[in-house]
């Protein structure tokens, strides 16, 4: 592991200062989040509570209001930003784990096992029309172009990766690509979101936006990771889903990548043909640790959070700068 990755480890990172400056700004996400999330057709806010209320920190609208004040905002139109994002990515889930067929979504039993899957998707679109309620409320065109544009490629990077499921000869490059598309776009429209809504420059709002991508890519590597090394009160989760589910993350890429063709068999049969044992995900797990799949995977996460941090240079040194650099950390030291 190189120094950077055993240094983000080593260091004890808290979200506690961000959490305080965002106190105030998160309250009134929270309650407009409640408020917009209510219709008269009961299932929609029953089964978004249940997947909303989960939500602890609420990392990408926090980002949105943290990446306004950061500009200078003054008002609070970045509050009905931050609750659009919300919905956007939690709209996001609520597909995904259709799609996964996951069972566990933030350590509660996925929507869809609960209310079907016809219901969790169109509670899904219904949060998306909500998100757009908002974002036109604000009257800032260049927000709601930022996060509809987010929208579209989370979906591109959702059918990129559906296309390349159980694919033993993905590569780095275009693995990539779809936590780009599908994840860190989010981060990225959130933070340049905020930004423009507080009248940010050009070259600081390429730099919010650089600073939001380059955290979720971070955030993502880490999460691909802990698949492999967590524990379901970490991930929210059960471990191992993304390789029951055949999912080559990095991970699984840098270990097929390393294991050579004495283990070909064993990926063609776990991950391409998805037949697998009790005793596989085990295996796995072994075999990414030992050809360190997992060491890399957290020196490239490290070396994005770094990259997020030095995108802020374009801000001078402040409260909501060092707590957003905290936040950067943070994401690499939950791996710890």
């Amino acid at each position: 592991m190189d120094a950077a990755a055993a240094d983000t480890r080593a260091k004890p990172v808290s979200l506690d200062h961000l959490l305080k400056l965002a106190r105030p700004d998160m309250a009134g996400v929270d309650s407009l989040i409640r408020d917009r999330m209510q219709s008269p057709v009961s299932v929609i806010p029953a089964l978004a509570e249940h997947l909303i209320g989960g939500s602890a920190k609420r990392l990408r609208p926090l980002l949105t209001v943290a990446a306004a004040r950061l500009a200078g905002a003054q008002d609070d139109s970045c509050r009905k930003l931050a609750a659009a994002v919300e919905f956007i990515h939690t709209a996001t889930l609520l597909h995904d784990d259709v799609v996964d067929s996951s069972e566990l979504r933030r350590g509660k039993v996925a929507a869809h096992l609960i209310w079907g899957a016809p219901s969790s998707v169109l509670v899904g679109d219904f949060l998306f029309a909500r998100a757009f309620e908002l974002m036109v409320e604000t009257g800032s065109m260049s927000a709601l172009e930022i996060l509809a544009r987010a929208s579209r490629v989370i979906a591109e990077g959702e059918v990129l990766q559906l296309t390349r499921a159980h694919d033993l000869d993905l590569d780095e490059a275009v693995y990539l690509e779809i936590i780009k598309a599908k994840t860190a776009e989010l981060f990225a429209a959130a933070a340049e979101a905020g930004g423009v809504c507080a009248g940010a420059s050009p070259e600081q709002c390429r730099g919010l936006r650089r600073f939001g991508q380059d955290l979720g890519l971070a955030f993502q590597l880490v999460d691909d990771s802990l698949d492999y090394s967590g524990a379901s009160e970490t991930l929210g989760k059960n471990p191992g889903d993304d390789f029951r589910e055949g999912k080559a993350t990095l991970p699984l890429i840098l270990a097929i990548k390393h294991t050579g063709a004495q283990e070909r068999d064993f990926w063609m049969r776990t991950v391409d043909a998805r037949e697998q044992t009790e005793a596989d995900f085990e295996r796995a797990r072994q075999l990414v640790r030992d050809s360190g799949a997992l060491d890399a995977t957290l020196t490239a996460a490290a070396g994005y959070a770094t990259s997020a941090k030095a995108a802020l240079a374009v801000f001078p040194a402040g409260d909501w700068r060092a707590a957003l650099e905290d936040l950067a950390d943070f994401a690499v030291a939950r791996l710890a």
